[in-house]
């Protein structure tokens, strides 16, 4: 008999809307509930959240009588955030010691399963510091550059690194927070082989093939060979994480292991690494089917996910160049998720054509051919990590609850509606059209004021957006915020057009 339980809290790695509004729309999908901190006691932008109010709320949660799970980043737990991670001068003794809040979390429920993901931190290979430090506007390239080098030389001990010129001081601290984030991700590892975390996963924050990352990555695989089947799990992500832990965790409380089958109309596209990961597509692909949950299979299965395969240009929907569109991948995969729809399966789509937003191209032609109402999920978001957690995590949540008589269908319909607004609509059409008029062309936050203005403007053209699509739908946009006054990210709020004016 599965557990009815069905109270899901969560300790985000930001207040952004992947990392609150999809988890929640993940697990309203199977009729779960997730909970979320105080508002303000979570991060904003830069401004590190309050890691000791959130332990207590955290351990307050986990002692409700319909708990079920706590899913805790981390990153949030011990530096108050995903950017606040990244920047914190904290010592490492005292970043650390702040873990031992989930042996506490833990010893007061034992019967509450505790998830957690901590991330490999990135090394952008930018010269913005928006989100790094703030030598990074000088240094950024430098460093990234300096982590691939390292890691090539360490790979192969005759490979002599010629490093990039770098002050002593910028290269001591970035090698002092690479190496507080490592040490606090061994600890991590550390709780899981003691059982205080029942499973963990430990993700590249955008990363590349050779960087400082992928080599810290390759020691946490080097833990995993040593101890297999220890419940770790390490992958390229970052974002999407939180829902795939959701879905993961309604899969385990109903006692089910949904089947997924992938199906690519151009199979040599799942062996290309996308733009800011480290492994191939087929890879990643295999690894995040894991960590939601779910199990591979070759014939037939709950699941069919369509992957709209890489781009070889490596196009990116966030360039100053729009990438160029191939007709034959677009009609190929709009064949493949024809062909699973007709042969009455559940399709959801990961959509890594480019990074940061949809292939326009694609959505044009299936709204065309009336099959985007008829997916389970799209997602096409960020990195391919982003993307394809995403996808996976809506369609475990209502493969499980299909199976259990617990589909929440319009909670399914409001999350992909909201995926097709804000990865298609938002991300890919309107977001570089209203750079110049609304940010300021810039990628840094805008003032309160000047964000507040654009937010109705974009809420407007949306709802266009939407209309153009054509789909049947009750739902109309109500609402848009911009969590960090920029216009990379977007919250959506979506409404009953038909109770609502």
């Amino acid at each position: 008999m599965h557990d009815t339980r069905t109270r899901i809290a969560l300790l985000p790695l930001d207040e952004r809307p992947v990392n609150t509004q999809l988890p929640a729309d993940v697990a309203a999908i199977a009729g779960f509930e997730l909970v979320l901190p105080p508002t303000d006691a979570l991060p904003r932008f830069r401004e590190a959240g309050n890691p000791d109010r959130l332990a207590d709320w955290l351990t307050a949660e986990v002692q409700k009588p319909n708990t079920a799970a706590a899913i805790v980043s981390i990153d949030t737990l011990v530096h108050g955030g995903l950017i606040p991670a990244r920047i914190s001068t904290e010592t490492t003794a005292s970043a650390i010691s702040k873990l031992d809040r989930l042996r506490a979390i833990k010893d007061s429920n034992p019967n509450v399963a505790l998830s957690a993901v901590s991330l490999i931190t990135r090394a952008s290979d930018s010269y913005s510091n928006v989100e790094e430090p703030e030598y990074w506007d000088q240094f950024g390239r430098e460093l990234h550059h300096l982590g691939a080098l390292t890691h090539r030389s360490w790979a192969d001990s005759g490979v002599t690194p010629d490093p990039p010129e770098l002050p002593e001081t910028v290269r001591a601290d970035f090698a002092a927070r690479r190496l507080r984030n490592h040490l606090i991700n061994l600890a991590a590892l550390g709780l899981r082989w003691e059982g205080v975390i029942d499973y963990l996963a430990i993700t590249a924050d955008d990363t590349a093939p050779h960087s400082s990352g992928s080599a810290e990555q390759n020691w946490i695989r080097y833990w995993q060979l040593l101890r297999p089947s220890s419940g770790v799990a390490a992958y390229p992500g970052a974002d999407e994480t939180g829902a795939v832990l959701v879905a993961r965790t309604i899969a385990a409380q109903r006692g089910i292991s949904p089947t997924v089958r992938v199906v690519a109309a151009d199979p040599t596209g799942l062996s290309l690494v996308p733009p800011y990961e480290n492994e191939p597509l087929t890879t990643s692909i295999r690894r995040q089917i894991a960590a939601s949950g779910a199990q591979p299979a070759t014939d037939h299965a709950d699941i069919v996910l369509v992957i709209h395969t890489p781009d070889p240009q490596r196009g990116d929907m966030f360039s100053h160049t729009t990438p160029a569109t191939d007709r034959s991948a677009v009609a190929g995969t709009v064949t493949a998720v024809r062909e699973a729809l007709s042969a009455g399966s559940a399709v959801t789509i990961a959509d890594v054509r480019y990074a940061n937003g949809s292939d326009p191209a694609l959505i044009t032609a299936l709204a065309a051919a009336s099959l985007l109402e008829h997916l389970t999920a799209y997602s096409g978001w960020n990195t391919a990590g982003n993307a394809l957690g995403s996808a996976l995590a809506q369609a475990v949540a209502a493969a499980v609850a299909d199976q259990t008589g617990t589909l929440n269908q319009a909670a399914t319909h409001r999350a992909l509606i909201r995926r097709l607004l804000d990865d298609h609509a938002y991300q890919s059409v309107l977001r570089a059209r209203l750079a110049p008029t609304l940010f300021n062309s810039t990628i840094r936050p805008v003032a309160a004021a000047q964000a507040r203005h654009a937010e109705p403007a974009i809420a407007r053209l949306l709802q266009n957006e939407l209309d153009t699509l054509g789909l049947p739908t009750p739902l109309v946009v109500e609402r848009v915020g911009l969590p960090w006054n920029r216009s990379f990210e977007v919250e959506i709020s979506l409404a009953d057009g038909a109770t609502h004016p």
